[in-house]
């Protein structure tokens, strides 16, 4: 691009065009964004900064958390919990909703996030990310667990940062995928990439294949058939890719295509899946429809999904438009 756009500049162009978004939800992104900024620091001082490594503590899931969960956590709390544009905010890093306190004013919007995605990659040097996702809150007085439990497909915009070998922002608010680049010298993200588009077709995969013996059937024959490649029923060769960081993996379909699959599998066979529906499936699988592509259960679109709590879990395909289609056919057929 000739024209260096910064999201700011971005984003009042997007309020101006007819309202298309409102004024505040505007500055609640410009907000999330400059917490990209600063947790990209941290992220970037790595050892130096004395930030790697366990907190000894453990989130809601029971999973142990590293310093960064934490401090990215808290870094957005802090940026967004004064600005008036939010009601209240819920992070898979915490047991419940976060109210914003009574001596700051309260906005209309709920925001969701996992604040540091990919979190075991920290030590080892490979990309994390944030994930976001914002709604609307229902017209009523307070707020309240309740009201966070929508459908993707109630999301007013969605985003995610990947903090890498750049810093870059992507983002959506319905009217497409845009991709935002920090430029450290000046300081802001410049859109380097708009109107983002998933190929229908690919010959990429991303799945922990050392789950495989845990799968249900119909992930076993479309990575099966997969595996086979020009000998098989597909007809040709595919690639598998794992980075074990969804914002990663994602960040790389939406980019060049391919499928991204973390399915239910028998070790916790009471759970729906792993991922989180609120945190993680709703805005990655909104961002990926707003590209063209397709997110599913493999028994229903993501965003359809009512969720039923705060931390809900789900499993996740989402990708190349033509793959996806592919995996929920085959989970109808079983």
């Amino acid at each position: 691009m000739s024209k260096k756009i910064s999201l700011t500049r971005y984003l009042v162009e997007q309020q101006r065009i007819d309202g298309h978004i409102p004024a505040q939800l505007r500055l609640l992104l410009e907000v999330v964004a400059r917490a990209c900024k600063r947790i990209s620091l941290t992220v970037n001082k790595g050892a130096l900064g004395g930030v790697l490594g366990a907190a000894e503590t453990e989130n809601i899931q029971g999973e142990m958390q590293k310093k960064l969960d934490i401090i990215a956590n808290e870094v957005l709390i802090e940026a967004n919990e004064w600005g008036g544009h939010l009601a209240a905010m819920a992070s898979e890093e915490m047991d419940s909703i976060y109210i914003v306190p009574n001596r700051y004013p309260q906005g209309e919007y709920l925001l969701m996030f996992d604040p540091l995605d990919g979190s075991s990659n920290i030590d080892v040097n490979v990309s994390v990310g944030l994930i976001f996702s914002v709604m609307v809150k229902p017209e009523g007085a307070g707020v309240s667990e309740q009201d966070f439990l929508q459908p993707g497909n109630q999301q007013v915009a969605a985003g995610y940062c990947v903090f890498g070998p750049q810093t870059t922002l992507v983002l959506t608010v319905g009217d497409g995928v845009a991709m935002f680049t920090l430029d450290r010298e000046q300081g802001s993200f410049i859109l380097t990439a708009e109107n983002m588009r998933v190929p229908n077709d690919t010959q990429e995969f991303a799945i922990n294949m050392s789950n495989m013996r845990h799968w249900d059937a119909p992930v076993k024959r479309y990575i099966d058939e997969c595996l086979q490649g020009q000998e098989g029923p597909r007809g040709k060769d595919f690639n598998m890719r794992w980075v074990g960081s969804m914002v990663a993996d994602v960040h790389r379909i939406l980019t060049r295509g391919g499928v991204f699959l973390y399915p239910w599998d028998k070790r916790e066979s009471d759970k729906p899946g792993k991922l989180r529906l609120m945190y993680e499936a709703n805005p990655m699988g909104w961002l990926i429809e707003q590209a063209g592509g397709a997110a599913s259960t493999g028994k229903q679109s993501i965003l359809d999904v009512q969720p039923t709590k705060l931390h809900e879990r789900v499993s996740v395909f989402l990708g190349s438009k033509n793959e996806v289609e592919r995996i929920a056919r085959y989970y109808s057929e079983a």
